[in-house]
């Protein structure tokens, strides 16, 4: 089969190499293009040779999936591992412990931890594993760093986020943050990409870099379960570029996620007329939706004795 015959052939089903012909019945290993995944090819030689033919049809399919993987709804945020209600977004919601890395809701971290009379108890321990709870800075520092030995993403963020704010007895150091946030995001955790953008955006550790800052952002609305405050700064973004249709999409998925300041965002898009009304019943909806499934006793009571636990807006 000549080039000639197989270009065109823009069909990853299609077991032939794009350029030469050759198919996997030849004993021929073909990867499919990375960028599109609509064509295959049998070497580098054969992909570079076909770029030409095939650049302007990768682009656009490029883009198209880049679109769909953006504007796709992320799963919603895991359990809370004791009471196995869905974890609220709000930070102040759920926490990170150090000692077995799980989140764990406010509801579930309070409960243990005061008595009847709102007091604290002695010998307080990780309402999860039981551990005791570190005593100093150090120590929550020592088991952040043995968990990061592990691979645990959460916990490259967590001391990302002390160096940032110079925390927890750590220097601040952004060079430092935004590496380990770096870090954190390729090992799963799309809130750290979130954080990464923001030191873009702002720049705080590096140059200021809009286009990187996006890039940031998208990873982390796109990333493992999503992240709304990303995806709210996303909406933000496009809104101030004029383009609300694709504003409003960005802040009608954070709004399924729990994100009140989206919520908002499109209540003054369609006072101003650049949503309608229906937009903002649908948003709405979603987030009541969303504050029933988060919602628990005990959650409510730990949110009442401190804001500290408070988990919805």
């Amino acid at each position: 089969m000549s080039t000639e015959d197989t270009a065109g052939k823009e069909d990853n089903n299609v077991s032939v190499c794009a350029n030469c012909g050759k198919g996997e019945e030849e004993s021929v290993s073909l990867k499919a293009c990375t960028a599109c995944k609509m064509v295959k090819y049998c070497n580098r030689e054969c992909q570079i040779a076909h770029r030409p033919q095939h650049k302007k049809e990768c682009k656009k399919r490029a883009a198209e999936l880049h679109e769909e993987a953006l504007f796709k709804q992320p799963p919603p945020e895991k359990d809370c591992p004791i009471c196995f209600i869905r974890l609220p977004a709000l930070d102040t919601g759920q926490a990170y412990m150090s000692c077995c890395g799980k989140v764990i809701c406010s509801g579930c971290i309070h409960a243990p931890l005061y008595n009847d009379q709102g007091n604290e108890v002695d010998n307080q321990k990780c309402p999860f594993c039981r551990t005791p709870m570190p005593n100093t800075n150090e120590e929550i520092i020592k088991r952040a760093r043995k968990r990061m030995q592990a691979g645990d993403a959460e916990a490259f963020n967590m001391v990302a986020g002390h160096y940032a704010d110079g925390t927890r007895s750590m220097p601040q150091d952004w060079a430092k943050a935004n590496e380990l946030y770096l870090k954190a995001g390729e090992l799963g955790f799309a809130g750290a990409y979130h954080n990464l953008g923001n030191s873009y955006y702002d720049g705080r550790g590096v140059e200021v870099d809009k286009k990187k800052a996006v890039h940031y952002f998208e990873l982390a609305a796109m990333g493992g379960r999503g992240n709304e405050a990303a995806r709210h700064n996303l909406g933000n973004i496009e809104g101030q570029a004029g383009n609300h249709d694709r504003a409003l999409k960005h802040f009608m998925i954070a709004v399924k996620y729990g994100c009140n300041y989206s919520l908002e965002t499109i209540r003054v898009m369609y006072s101003c007329g650049n949503a309608t009304k229906d937009d903002y019943i649908r948003a709405l909806r979603a987030y009541q939706t969303y504050s029933a499934e988060i919602k628990s006793k005990q959650r409510d009571e730990a949110a009442a004795y401190s804001d500290k636990y408070k988990y919805i807006e």
